[in-house]
């Protein structure tokens, strides 16, 4: 497969130039076939377009260093003048870069500026548009309060406790389980201790410990 921009000609993305990419490239595919309707309504699959704010210079060929935003589409290898439209798009924004250049206007300029300088008192007081000023003054408001992101760290850190006591949870629950299934083929088979632990994952020692158990009661 390879990926082209729309404003400047055909360029090729090597997978190897960002893991990250390459995951956002089948997300956005997978956003694309998952119907909004039963799946033999192929009537309901949606256009998907990807937007990505990247907070480092992505492209970094003397080339592109003039380009911030990018728009990439699908085409095909052997015929590049056949594409699939605007039905699946990954748009990818280079903050730093954008932010040099100063290219951009409106709204999008107004975002870039929040993203980049929000610190700066005298570069947002320059930016009028009201949800950049909303969401500035939200993040002043989070920024400022050190019981907020106390909260919040407490409240990551217990969720990631709870997802790891969950997961030892499983694991511990299945290990007891291959515990006694050992326990009832030594007490019940004449299979030998390497034979019962490829059956049940244990390891040869936890097997002739159990047998040890077994044979003592």
């Amino acid at each position: 497969m390879e990926i082209r921009p729309t404003a400047n000609g055909f360029l090729d993305l090597p997978y190897p130039a960002s893991t990250s990419m390459l995951g956002t490239v089948k997300v956005t595919i997978g956003d694309y076939v998952r119907p909004t309707r039963p799946k033999k309504d192929y009537g309901g699959l949606r256009p998907a377009i990807g937007i990505h704010l990247l907070d480092f210079d992505l492209f970094q060929d003397p080339a592109h260093r003039d380009q911030a935003s990018w728009c990439f589409e699908m085409r095909d290898a052997e015929t590049p003048t056949v594409t699939l439209g605007q039905e699946l798009q990954l748009n990818l924004i280079e903050l730093r870069k954008a932010d040099r250049l100063q290219r951009t206007t409106g709204a999008l300029a107004a975002w870039i500026a929040l993203f980049e300088h929000w610190q700066e008192d005298k570069t947002m007081s320059q930016i009028a548009n009201e949800p950049v000023r909303s969401a500035l003054d939200k993040l002043k408001q989070l920024s400022a309060d050190a019981e907020t992101r106390r909260l919040a760290f407490v409240r990551e850190r217990a969720l990631r406790d709870e997802r790891s006591l969950l997961k030892d949870a499983r694991e511990e629950g299945r290990t007891e389980a291959f515990r006694q299934t050992a326990t009832n083929l030594i007490r019940t088979s004449d299979l030998d201790d390497a034979t019962i632990a490829a059956a049940t994952g244990l390891s040869l020692t936890d097997i002739a410990a159990l047998r040890q158990q077994v044979e003592t009661r």
